[in-house]
């Protein structure tokens, strides 16, 4: 992971803050295309194997991929106690002091988006926010088991381009369940067959996890980069 001269962003200043910073790999003098925020979920750290993966993956392909931790993940790196995610107005709030902190350093299109939870927060902020794109691995449409509960009541008013990557038979937003929606026009989707809520397909569907975190950061990178 280089320090990110080339993006505008000094990778070295983030790790200061304990945040992550994958560099777009892109031929010198060409300058990044884009820049994601990429939060992760309620349960696993910005470092878990998912987003250390979709952050290479993403970065391999030209995107330049920050990644932060939420006030209770990171105090559990402190006292490696497990605790429950901060009150959705904290969550909130650390998304505008991320983005009020990334947003000057970045000269190209700036992203936000995350896994699960970190995207569900995001998709709260990004109109306000005005940022350039949205883009949310593992969307938690509903709670498990209660898919008679959406949390969808702000997505159809939407209006920030969105890609939402989604296995088919993800327990927090089926494909069944989530096709009976109303949603905004400006929200892509993008289904992963027989993916889970981390995108892994079942054995029998002929696809392996790779091949389907290849897929999701091929069209998020096509998403973001406008190819």
């Amino acid at each position: 992971m280089s320090n990110g001269q080339g993006a505008g962003i000094d990778g070295d200043q983030w790790a200061q803050q304990g945040w992550l910073w994958n560099a777009p790999q892109v031929q010198a003098g060409e300058g990044p295309a884009a820049c994601l925020i990429l939060a992760h979920g309620a349960g696993a750290p910005m470092d878990s194997t998912f987003m250390e993966q979709m952050a290479a993956k993403l970065a391999a392909r030209g995107v330049g991929v920050l990644r932060f931790e939420f006030p209770y993940m990171a105090q559990r790196r402190v006292d490696g106690g497990k605790r429950p995610p901060d009150p959705k107005a904290r969550l909130l709030e650390c998304w505008r002091e991320v983005y009020a902190t990334v947003r000057p350093q970045v000269a190209g299109r700036l992203a936000i988006g995350g896994k699960s939870m970190g995207g569900r927060m995001a998709s709260l902020l990004a109109d306000e926010l005005e940022a350039d794109a949205l883009v949310c691995l593992g969307y938690p449409f509903y709670a498990a088991g209660k898919p008679e509960k959406p949390r969808v009541e702000h997505l159809p008013a939407l209006k920030t381009p969105t890609l939402i990557v989604q296995g088919e038979r993800d327990a927090l937003g089926n494909r069944q369940t989530v096709e009976g929606y109303e949603l905004s026009p400006t929200i892509e989707l993008c289904w992963l067959v027989a993916g889970d809520h981390d995108l892994k397909p079942l054995k029998a569907s002929g696809f392996t996890h790779e091949q389907h975190l290849d897929a999701a950061a091929e069209r998020v990178a096509a998403f973001l980069l406008g190819r």
